[in-house]
């Protein structure tokens, strides 16, 4: 049977004990399950269980790292007997030793880090692995304390060096709540001679393309892609592109561009190959009207990427 975690981290005084307890007062998330909170790590405030129906919460301090054993965890059920756990991290604990330990049937929900805005920097600045390790696999980051007029780029910039899908929320000193919606650059230069798009960065690129095909005319590219042949695809017609994953395996889909090869090494449908191409906006009619189409004469055969399905993150 599945057990239900959400992951709270951040590092002390960042915020996490606080928006438990208000989301163990919210009737909508907690209703009488029988609930383990996992405290990792205790700071100056304390949890008031007078102000939520207590009688089904229990908590479970966990004071070392090594004590994070998956013998050890499992031992809680059976003490508790509960239907959903709350963890609060220690932020000076490497999740890895958390993932590593959970039972297979235990299984994240959900992963929010807090971060005090005040103390964020410092902490980047003198242990960046640490802060690193928790925003590649959270879902949320919430910048609380955050001062009125504050430059929130130096927060975004952070968030997005290492996770390019997580949600950034700002909580003011006065309680407001601000989404981020500072939109991130292309981590390509379009206006360089040869636009080069690295393996992970091919989702991105397709999709600015599809999206803004006009931007990318008689542009020159160069990128890692596979090539289809025969088939389904139109006579006469090839195509360039990669299996791309926008959320979740059910919806992976070709990529494809149309290709117009005219160079001399040979290549066969499903070779991987890196392409030198310049891109012309134009009808075709496998894009039923004008799209981007690819015109090469330097073909490479090459190895696959090292995730050959694309995603942006």
């Amino acid at each position: 049977m599945e057990m239900p975690v959400y992951l709270f981290t951040g590092f002390l005084e960042a915020g996490k004990t606080k928006f438990i307890q208000e989301t163990l007062e919210d009737p909508r998330f907690y209703d009488g399950e029988r609930t383990l909170v996992l405290v990792c790590e205790e700071g100056l405030e304390e949890y008031e269980p007078s102000k939520f129906p207590s009688e089904n919460v229990f908590f479970h301090t966990i004071e070392s790292e090594s004590d994070l054993t998956q013998n050890n965890i499992l031992s809680l059920h059976k003490k508790y007997r509960m239907q959903r756990v709350l963890i609060e991290y220690n932020g000076m604990w490497q999740l890895n030793t958390l993932y590593n330990n959970l039972p297979s049937s235990w299984l994240i929900y959900q992963e929010m880090m807090f971060a005090d805005s005040t103390t964020f920097a410092v902490y980047n600045a003198n242990m960046r692995n640490l802060v690193a390790d928790k925003l590649r696999s959270c879902e949320t980051v919430i910048f609380n304390r955050v001062k009125k007029g504050c430059d929130l780029m130096q927060f975004h910039k952070e968030v997005r060096t290492f996770s390019r899908s997580a949600s950034i929320i700002y909580e003011y000193e006065d309680g407001e709540i601000e989404y981020d919606e500072i939109e991130d650059p292309l981590p390509f230069d379009i206006n360089a001679d040869v636009i080069e798009i690295k393996d992970e960065d091919y989702a991105l690129w397709y999709r600015d393309l599809m999206e803004e095909p006009k931007k990318y005319d008689k542009k020159t590219v160069s990128f890692k892609g596979i090539v289809i042949k025969g088939g389904s695809m139109p006579k006469g017609v090839t195509a360039i592109g990669r299996q791309i994953m926008t959320c979740c395996v059910e919806d992976i889909s070709f990529g494809a561009l149309v290709l117009k090869y005219t160079g001399e090494n040979e290549i066969k449908s499903r070779d991987w190959v890196l392409a030198h191409a310049k891109i012309s906006v134009e009808y075709n009619k496998v894009y039923e009207g004008e799209g981007p189409v690819l015109y090469s004469d330097n073909l490479e055969i090459s190895l696959p990427p090292a995730q050959q399905v694309a995603t942006f993150y």
